[in-house]
């Protein structure tokens, strides 16, 4: 599964997102493709990996959550997930 990452929210702001979101508009800034029989630039492969850097903490964050197992078996309103998710740092932070 392909995550975006969100640096920030909706609006002005930048929303990085991996290789699978190309073509999702202007919401979504991703990293270039290599073409068919050529190699990226050296700036592509800089743009790429200031692009891996800045989605690297949420992509952890996401892996995270997803390590505790009432975000693997829920069956409660996301409303409700909001609250237990905003507990998880705490937690983490006593364990």
């Amino acid at each position: 599964m392909h995550w975006a990452s969100s640096v920030g929210l909706l609006g002005n702001e930048l929303h990085v997102a991996d290789l699978a979101y190309q073509g999702g508009g202007p919401w979504a800034t991703t990293g270039i493709k290599r073409r068919l029989l050529q190699d990226l630039t050296c700036t592509e492969k800089t743009l790429n990996r200031a692009l891996a850097e800045a989605r690297a903490p949420v992509e952890r964050g996401v892996a995270r959550l997803k390590s505790w197992r009432i975000f693997r078996r829920s069956r409660c309103s996301p409303n409700r997930m909001t609250s237990i998710a905003e507990a998880v740092p705490t937690l983490e932070r006593q364990r």
